[in-house]
């Protein structure tokens, strides 16, 4: 695949959070007027990223320190979910361009964050690179990233789903650091590896994005295939030396894989609430009334009653989800603001997220199945394409099981227990 690296003109980052808000909602108003058909046809999303880029909106995620707006998490958050009812796949192209930003934030100025910062508030998008194939678990890495004599590195190795390096001016790898030791040949999961992030450019040597392989049913657009990294050299200063991974029962507390799982379920959120009001807008002009309901005197779909009971009960349910979003958000913003993170709060921010995150995998889905209920067989129609809702939010929903999230949410409510850190997975 090639790469488009020519410069992206933007404006400033929205400055508060309304006015975030009300760009993305411009954004998403804008993505949702052609998104079936590029859905339909398999269409490139660059034009769509280069969009939010022009818009400044990318920038939100710099911090104040370095000439961002500083925005709150919930906020963060509540644009994605605003963009994911435009075009679910732009929102999901877009997630590790918020969890990186955020991920960084800790250096302060130690490189690379102002480097990268900068580059965000010009334009720039941040991509993915962290997950393999063919591994033992999904903590596993085999990329490796070996220091050489003249203070560069030399990163090696293959990544797939790789959401968000389509459109990216950095990625961000994972990667075990080799040494003397061997370290390389043992998997991350073990104890005594010592882990980095590695940023690379796409039209880098060595880097081969071959984001074509991407099949699955739903989330096309996003084009989360495979990129190859073979001998490419690394500057010092793109290198993020992580130390031993700390063992999940009793690491540091921390917010970022709250955050991560809050962004997550917002796309299934925004997902939720695009497929209610796209079956809502089918029906009010194109389905027509059972003829058992015209007997009893209806004349529109939309007035049947046993149609407009069950749009109140999706309805219900898509209420309860972005309440559920907002409210873990709110605790993630409270976390933030503490002087000194506490594992309570950690915790409770973790839990909370899970249970929007946990309940969106069964009500996201439900909402866009139902409305076929609805619409009758007529909004089964390819060129309509109202089950892209439904594909997108399957397939999505499916990035983290459910059934552990409701483990740790009953394990805490028996027994107190809080969850593990398991970095971007709780």
């Amino acid at each position: 695949m090639s790469v488009d690296t020519a410069p992206v003109i933007t404006t400033p980052p929205p400055a508060s959070a309304q006015a975030a808000l009300a760009s993305a909602d411009a954004l998403a108003t804008e993505l949702a007027v052609d998104s079936a058909e590029r859905e339909r046809s398999g269409a490139s999303l660059v034009p769509q990223l280069r969009r939010v880029a022009e818009s400044g909106l990318l920038g939100i995620v710099v911090p104040a320190e370095h000439g961002g707006p500083g925005l709150s998490a919930s906020t963060k958050v509540e644009v994605l979910r605003r963009l994911s009812r435009g075009d679910s796949a732009v929102a999901q192209l877009l997630l590790a361009h918020f969890v990186v930003a955020q991920a960084i934030s800790g250096l302060g100025d130690q490189a690379p964050a102002p480097r990268i910062y900068a580059d965000i508030l010009a334009g720039a998008q941040l991509g993915n690179a962290s997950a393999e194939r063919g591994t033992a678990t999904a903590l596993d890495r085999h990329t490796t990233v070996t220091r050489r004599a003249d203070g560069t590195w030399l990163l090696n190795g293959t990544k797939y789903y790789a959401t968000g390096a389509l459109g990216a001016t950095w990625i961000a790898v994972a990667a075990v650091v080799a040494d003397d030791a061997g370290l390389a040949e043992r998997p991350s999961g073990t104890a005594g590896v010592r882990t980095a992030t590695v940023f690379v450019r796409p039209d880098q040597d060595g880097v081969t994005l071959d984001l074509d392989q991407w099949s699955a049913f739903g989330q096309r657009g996003t084009a989360s295939g495979e990129v190859r990294l073979v001998d490419v050299v690394v500057d010092d200063d793109l290198v993020i030396e992580e130390g031993v991974a700390p063992d999940p029962a009793d690491a540091p507390p921390s917010l970022l894989g709250a955050y991560d799982q809050a962004l997550h379920a917002a796309i299934d959120i925004g997902i939720a609430r695009a497929a209610l009001e796209d079956g809502a807008e089918f029906v009010r002009t194109r389905s027509r009334p059972w003829k058992e309901a015209v007997l009893a005197g209806v004349r529109r779909a939309d007035e049947e009653p046993h149609v407009v009971r069950r749009f109140g009960e999706l309805t219900a349910r898509l209420y309860a989800l972005e309440a559920l979003l907002a409210h873990g958000s709110a605790v993630i913003d409270a976390g933030l603001a503490e002087p000194e993170l506490s594992r309570d709060t950690a915790a409770r921010a973790s839990l909370q997220v899970a249970a929007a995150k946990a309940l969106a995998q069964e009500f996201a889905v439900e909402i866009a199945g139902g409305i076929f209920e609805l619409t009758g067989t007529s909004g089964t129609d390819s060129a309509v394409n109202l089950d892209r809702h439904w594909r997108n939010v399957r397939t999505h929903s499916l990035h983290d099981p459910a059934r552990w999230k409701y483990v740790h949410l009953g394990n805490h409510t028996l027994r107190g227990t809080r969850p593990p850190r398991l970095g971007l997975v709780l």
